[in-house]
């Protein structure tokens, strides 16, 4: 408890038996009552106007002639609960007391009081004062004559003392109160230190782990939690003094005498898997430990069952994300494989075009490949290993690129309702990936609604400031460009909702869905930073919402390629491939364009060419990923620092960031991604070269 500081007491007694010092203490301490009002209003009067106030600090003075008078005062004082801050106490006071015997007196009925003794020269010295009344820290000597500020001074100063002293007094009490508050509190703990038997017993009972005690002797239950009855199937009366052996408890009995064998040998028994037999035969699966115990000088065992069913669950669905991560990576080297292949078909193609010119057969040959090239490129999208093109671009020209193949795939039945903001700022995305996004929404609403029906399409700007959510573990906070596709279709309810972005999770038909195109669009968008919402009801329809963060960059510009003229040149350029038959088409090719072409089969190699090489290289064309261990990443920077102007190009039919390094790369200015074409090919190099010189 905190005390509020006591209201300041200035109450003073002056014992003086002279008449005109009791007169002057008025004066010098109560100045405002010893003039009359009636001098107030006569000098108000005189002068025409009223006379200003004058701010003094008036005493309370009570006076007493003689010793004796002083103490009877003293005594009233503290017994109204009024007592006195102060006293001027003169020395000699004939007949009766002086003033060091009044002095004791009063002492002894208030301690606190402070005392300025009034006395001349010839009076008592200081050590006799102090020998005599013993109590020198409230007492203060006042000389005669004495000076009407020192006295000021002096009252103003020890009534504040006896203050601070009252409120040192208070803070010594609740100090005190708390020690006995403390001291209780530890008597009470030492209290609860005996029922710590009856506190294990109801955290035994209340425990969510299933639990017994048994003798160690003949693994006879004494207690069971209510847990522990549920699994076995058996009220707890009829397991409490019961053998287990004799409920048939464990599948497995003999490694149950296993585990109590090591326990009444002190050894350690925790999460041995087991599993429980209950009254109805069926078994349960438990993860068992043993704690020794002793009860009654009695050796016991704490018995813990844990049920592990969703443990259980977990491995499962681990294995089957290994399961899915080993497709992955299979699909993904399936997928890089086929771009090498693709890649050498294209470049053959391009050079066989070169010299027979056009030709119906080679127009065939690229055509397929094409074609080959995106169905790869949708085998590494469920990998999620495809190469990101992210490019600052428009996302309402990019919806109006894709709306007509949207209106086929949902066919006349179905109306799709575009709806766009303009103006928009750009985002940074891979534009392929978006139209992925739009088409799974849009095929999963077409197949929401049984005949006919609409899907309304619509972008905007938005401003959102919120925490994180269980969907969105970031919180947000800007400008964010907003995708919404909308249907009336049938709509989910709250259960499917819980799960549409799981892998192979589909309320489809069986044959009819793979359960992968949400959980596909979930990936994307939370590799391009973003994050999805989604609200539906049962026969009202659904709204998803895509967040992409808007940027103040405008829209790239898409620099078409055009096959047909094919830049030419005649720097230098070293290779690095280790796939052999695409290495040599690319060397063929850049060598029929003019250029002098260096070949290496992995990093090491190249590094090997570069040191035999006398003449400058002008680019490195290299692939990502090679044999060995120095990769596409690393031999640029390598061969970098000894020729700090060297151009690179990287190719790769992986994602640009597999290379173990944050590159930026981007495609159309120092990535080439496979598979690609001569048209492509020459294109690059030449624009490389003919850039500035900077970082790569």
């Amino acid at each position: 408890m905190i005390h509020a500081e006591p209201k300041p007491n200035r109450r003073i007694l002056i014992i003086d038996d002279n008449p005109t010092i009791q007169a002057d203490f008025r004066k010098i301490l109560s100045p405002g009552n010893h003039r009359r009002p009636a001098v107030n209003q006569l000098a108000a009067a005189f002068f025409d106007e009223a006379q200003p106030a004058v701010q003094t600090l008036n005493f309370e003075l009570e006076f007493a002639g003689q010793g004796q008078e002083g103490l009877e005062l003293v005594k009233r004082a503290v017994a109204e609960n009024r007592p006195y801050a102060m006293a001027f106490v003169d020395v000699r006071m004939p007949p009766g007391w002086d003033g060091v015997e009044t002095i004791v007196r009063l002492w002894e009925v208030n301690p606190e009081i402070q005392i300025v003794v009034c006395t001349a020269y010839s009076d008592y010295s200081w050590e006799e004062l102090q020998a005599k009344v013993g109590q020198p820290d409230n007492l203060v000597i006042l000389k005669k004559p004495f000076d009407n500020v020192e006295v000021q001074q002096l009252a103003l100063a020890l009534t504040r003392k006896w203050s601070l002293n009252v409120q040192a007094g208070l803070k010594l009490a609740e100090l005190k109160a708390m020690v006995e508050q403390r001291t209780t509190q530890l008597r009470e703990a030492n209290k609860s230190l005996g029922a710590s038997e009856e506190r294990f017993s109801k955290a035994f009972h209340c425990s969510p782990i299933p639990s017994g005690i048994l003798t160690l002797t003949d693994r006879r239950f004494v207690d069971v939690n209510q847990h522990l009855a549920k699994v076995t199937g058996y009220k707890r009366a009829e397991l409490v003094a019961r053998p287990s052996a004799e409920l048939f408890l464990w599948e497995k009995p003999a490694l149950a005498d296993e585990w109590f064998e090591r326990s009444s040998r002190q050894e350690s028994v925790q999460d041995e898997q087991a599993n429980i037999r209950d009254q109805a035969g069926a078994l349960h699966e438990v993860l068992v430990s043993l704690v020794p115990v002793t009860l009654a000088d009695e050796p016991h065992v704490l018995l813990l069952a844990q049920d592990v069913s969703e443990r259980t669950l977990l491995e499962r669905q681990l294995r089957q994300a290994q399961k899915m991560e080993a497709i992955g990576q299979l699909a993904a080297g399936v997928a890089h494989d086929f771009n090498n292949i693709l890649t050498v078909i294209q470049g053959h193609a391009g050079l066989l075009a070169m010299s027979l010119g056009t030709n119906e057969s080679l127009g065939v040959i690229s055509k397929a490949s094409s074609q080959a090239a995106t169905l790869i490129r949708q085998l590494l999208m469920f990998s999620r290993k495809q190469v990101m093109q992210f490019r600052h671009q428009n996302l309402n020209d990019m919806l109006r690129n894709v709306l007509k193949m949207l209106e086929l795939l949902v066919g006349e039945l179905v109306q799709i309702d575009f709806r766009p903001q303009e103006p928009l700022p750009s985002i940074h995305a891979d534009g392929s990936m978006v139209e992925q996004i739009v088409m799974n929404l849009v095929v999963n609403a077409r197949d929401a609604m049984s005949n006919s029906g609409k899907i309304t399409i619509a972008t905007s700007l938005e401003k959102i400031h919120r925490a994180a959510t269980p969907i969105d573990p970031e919180p947000r906070d800007g400008e964010y460009v907003c995708l919404t596709v909308s249907d009336t279709g049938s709509g989910m309810d709250a259960q499917v909702l819980e799960r549409i972005f799981e892998p192979f999770f589909t309320t489809k038909p069986a044959g009819k869905g793979t359960g992968l195109g949400l959980s596909t669009v979930f990936g994307i968008v939370r590799q391009h930073h973003g994050w999805m919402e989604v609200t539906s009801k049962p026969d009202c329809g659904t709204t998803f919402r895509i967040y992409f963060a808007a940027t103040q960059q405008p829209a790239d510009k898409s620099d078409a390629v055009i096959d047909t003229t094919l830049s030419r040149g005649t720097e230098t350029i070293l290779i690095a491939e280790d796939e052999d038959a695409l290495r040599q088409m690319v060397g063929q090719s850049l060598e029929i364009l003019g250029y002098h072409v260096l070949e290496a089969s992995s990093g090491a190699q190249a590094i090997e060419v570069w040191d035999r090489c006398g003449r400058s290289i002008d680019l490195l064309l290299t692939d990502m990923m090679m044999p060995g261990t120095i990769m596409g990443g690393e031999l640029a920077a390598r061969l970098k620092e000894r020729s700090p102007g060297l151009k690179v190009i990287y190719t790769s039919g992986y994602s640009p960031g597999m290379a173990g390094q944050d590159l930026s790369l981007l495609e159309g200015r120092n990535f080439l991604p496979k598979p690609f074409s001569i048209g492509k090919l020459a294109q690059l190099v030449r624009e490389c070269l003919d850039s500035q010189a900077k970082q790569n």
